[in-house]
């Protein structure tokens, strides 16, 4: 699979290149991957987070919703979520600046059994907890990531253009770029063992 844009060329020293690509089909992070954080959302043109039992008709105010939230599943962090919509969308735990195309979209949040589950631990300590809280912030960014199409791919290719390799579904063009690099490295090596 590869996209008809090149977003970046990168070459070796021996003519090899990698070519890095926007991931045409990416996979949802919220249905594909095993996620800790619960991340509740309602939006009238997006089909958003995970799916829940929630009607937003029952809800006068996100206060309610998250009182709500709060009631049913105790949450020991939750944090409110934001969309900007403008030329493409991006998600957030912190609200945009532009009052116009942003707002609030819902709640991301983890329970105290989620937490002990997740770091083997009986008790939810304030280092603990610290860490946790990054943890729903690493989730929302590599959702917002496929949500805002900041998902590449590379491929791998010979001096006479042939492809060599290929891998997809690097989120965020820094691990991408990472990759391709630790590939250039291992091409140096090769050359320099031959």
């Amino acid at each position: 699979m590869t996209s008809a844009e090149i977003l970046e060329t990168i070459s070796s020293e021996n003519g090899r290149t990698i070519e890095i690509h926007i991931d045409e089909s990416p996979v949802n992070p919220r249905t594909d991957f095993d996620n800790a954080t619960v991340v509740i959302c309602f939006h009238k043109k997006y089909s958003l987070g995970d799916k829940h039992d929630y009607n937003s008709s029952d809800f006068n105010s996100w206060d309610e919703l998250e009182a709500r939230i709060i009631k049913d599943h105790k949450p020991t962090i939750i944090l409110p979520l934001y969309l900007y919509d403008h030329s493409g969308i991006t998600i957030a735990t912190h609200p945009f600046s532009c009052p116009w195309d942003s707002g609030a979209i819902g709640f991301c949040y983890l329970t105290p059994q989620q937490i002990r589950e997740c770091y083997m631990v009986k008790r939810i300590t304030k280092k603990i907890r610290e860490k946790a809280e990054k943890l729903i912030q690493c989730e929302v960014e590599v959702y917002d990531q496929y949500v805002s199409g900041q998902v590449y791919g590379y491929v791998a290719k010979d001096t006479n253009g042939q492809e060599l390799d290929s891998c997809w579904g690097y989120y965020g063009i820094d691990s991408v770029r990472q990759e391709a690099q630790s590939i250039i490295e291992q091409w140096k090596n090769e050359s320099k063992a031959a």
